[in-house]
């Protein structure tokens, strides 16, 4: 564990518990990508499987079940609980073309031909283009909520972290993870844009609004 590690998973649930908020206390959920949501429950269901077969610490797994927990929990106020509110008119990204295509190189490149070890290259690829349903909405309406933005910012915050958690411990500990290096840097390419946007408009009290 390091600061990087440690800032960039409390980044990442402040994230979630932002989402969570934004919806529970409006009591809608409006702006909200479902699928994105839907995206971010199978990286964490296939990523976690570890869950049932080893025991690293307590601060592991209990992130695991609260990361697993509250993308379910997301998904059930989207679907089912607030379901009147989701806009699916303009959350209509195919993502198909983004779980085949991740699948398929998941089987391709991984660390090991083993079936746990291919769920997790899964989630770890799925994870780096999981947004994007989110970001495409934003553009069709053409502007976000600032609460939305926040939890977009410590979403990418979150993935920014973790790139100098890899560098941290390729430096100090020697390990190096190619897949989780590339997959990181893709998914923090996908935010800079956003990163901008939210710098130049949302921190000056501007509403956000991606071009079209």
């Amino acid at each position: 564990m390091n600061v990087f590690r440690l800032t960039g998973d409390l980044s990442h649930l402040a994230a979630i518990i932002i989402l969570l908020l934004k919806i529970w206390k409006s009591r809608s959920c409006a702006g909200i990508s479902g699928k994105s949501q839907i995206l971010f429950a199978i990286v964490f269901t296939t990523r976690y499987l570890d869950l049932l077969t080893s025991f690293i610490s307590l601060y592991n797994t209990s992130m695991k079940v609260i990361y697993v927990g509250c993308a379910f929990a997301t998904v059930y106020l989207i679907y089912a609980k607030f379901r009147a509110t989701y806009d699916g008119n303009h959350d209509s990204f195919r993502v198909e073309f983004l779980v085949v295509p991740v699948g398929g190189l998941a089987v391709l490149i991984n660390h090991d031909f083993a079936l746990l070890e291919i769920l997790w290259t899964f989630s770890i690829y799925l994870e780096s283009v999981a947004i994007l349903p989110q970001l495409f909405m934003i553009s069709k309406t053409g502007e976000a909520e600032t609460i939305t933005t926040h939890y977009l910012f410590c979403l990418g915050l979150y993935r920014a972290l973790y790139l100098f958690n890899w560098i941290w411990r390729f430096y100090f500990e020697g390990f190096f993870d190619m897949i989780a290096i590339v997959a990181g840097l893709v998914q923090t390419v996908l935010y800079c844009d956003f990163f901008y946007l939210y710098v130049t408009k949302v921190l000056k009290g501007k509403k956000l609004s991606l071009p079209a």
